[in-house]
């Protein structure tokens, strides 16, 4: 098993905020994928998720928080925050880790269409950055219940889509077709 604890420590000290807050909200959504990943199982029998590989990159979805500029959550980078999961990419393809890497890349929003980048004007190379595997798939959704400026609760699911509502139809037909796959996160 991958010692994430300890590619964490490579960018982030211990018992400092930006830790705590990392760690606190990754495994919050590490347990909810690792929820949802058995329950799915035990509804599609011959499916396949890999729980080991969903507990890591869940721990890692977020690794490069720390790069952007977000100070409400005690990020004082200098990269805009739309930009942490490409740069989680980079930083996770940089240790030989591609898998996990794509999971960075491809967890925010419901994913990030090409199209998304170009109609939203968002700082991001245009090209689609979609879950494609169910492993991506279940941390992508089971991300979206947890929010690191409420770190001590979870979303309902009206909040998780009023959140994604200004991203767009597609943002939140993307997020629908997740929740029929895995059903609600409290089930």
């Amino acid at each position: 098993m991958l010692d994430y604890n300890a590619i964490i420590e490579k960018f982030y000290t211990p018992g400092y905020p930006d830790y705590e807050l990392l760690v606190t909200h990754s495994r919050q959504v590490a347990e909810l994928a690792t929820k949802l990943s058995r329950r799915y199982l035990a509804s599609h029998p011959g499916e396949v998720i890999d729980l080991g590989f969903v507990y890591e990159a869940a721990m890692l979805h977020d690794v490069a928080i720390f790069k952007t500029n977000a100070p409400g959550i005690g990020c004082y980078g200098d990269e805009p925050y739309i930009r942490h999961g490409i740069l989680g990419r980079e930083l996770l393809d940089g240790l030989g880790l591609p898998r996990h890497a794509m999971v960075c890349e491809r967890h925010t929003g419901s994913g990030i269409s090409a199209k998304d980048v170009r109609v939203q004007h968002l700082n991001l190379p245009e090209r689609d950055m979609l879950p494609l595997s169910l492993e991506e798939k279940v941390i992508c959704y089971a991300d979206k219940f947890y929010s690191k400026s409420h770190v001590h609760r979870m979303k309902s699911m009206k909040r998780a889509i009023m959140s994604l509502s200004r991203f767009g139809d597609d943002t939140l037909a993307r997020f629908d077709a997740l929740i029929a796959l895995f059903g609600p996160p409290e089930a």
